[in-house]
């Protein structure tokens, strides 16, 4: 994947725009035609830019398509935490349900990055910025067995939503949302084991 940094003269925030009005463009296209069938070409001229200009971002449709999809796996790691106190079962954080919704409406998108089990590129970008995450809030708060509910949390939540755009898992995402977050809590919930092992 490209790296995106900003250019020493200045210029990092006109590029942070144009990357936008790529991404954006990239969105607009999906809602009409599969992503293998996208071209540079579309996309440049929806989006206003010149086709040099693309390719001073980015190497190809699928090299966007990543960068597009990383805001998701960061919208999944803040809704997943968008919570304080104790957790309420029957009541998922909004922002988990926003997070639904809004994967739902890309899903032609996010289902060519996002391959049933949780693999592909938007599948490495979830475990590995929700893992993080979830190790070092768990580590913070003192909770027994940090690393193993860590990754049981990304499996499980990578895992589903990878099936449930895949249709193997059936669900609105309001109900997909109270679902998830319920196996979540639940998971956070695990006996630490026999004593020394927690």
């Amino acid at each position: 994947m490209t790296p995106r940094t900003a250019a020493p003269d200045g210029g990092g925030a006109r590029a942070a725009r144009t990357r936008d009005r790529l991404r954006t463009a990239l969105l607009a296209e999906c809602a009409e035609r599969p992503l293998a069938e996208i071209t540079v070409a579309a996309l440049v001229r929806r989006a206003g830019v010149g086709r040099a200009t693309f390719y001073l971002h980015y190497t190809d449709v699928p090299d966007l398509a990543v960068d597009t999809c990383a805001d998701l796996a960061r919208q999944a790691v803040d809704a997943l935490h968008a919570w304080r106190g104790v957790p309420d079962p029957a009541a998922p954080p909004e922002p988990l349900v926003r997070f639904f919704t809004q994967t739902a409406g890309h899903a032609g998108l996010y289902r060519a990055l996002l391959l049933p089990g949780g693999s592909g590129p938007l599948g490495q970008a979830l475990h590995r910025e929700l893992r993080e995450r979830s190790l070092a809030e768990r580590t913070l708060a003192g909770g027994h067995s940090p690393a193993l509910i860590a990754s049981a949390v990304t499996a499980t939540f990578t895992g589903v939503v990878a099936d449930w755009l895949h249709g193997l898992v059936e669900g609105t995402p309001e109900a997909l949302a109270g679902q998830v977050w319920r196996l979540l809590i639940t998971l956070h919930r695990h006996p630490s084991g026999p004593a020394g092992t927690g």
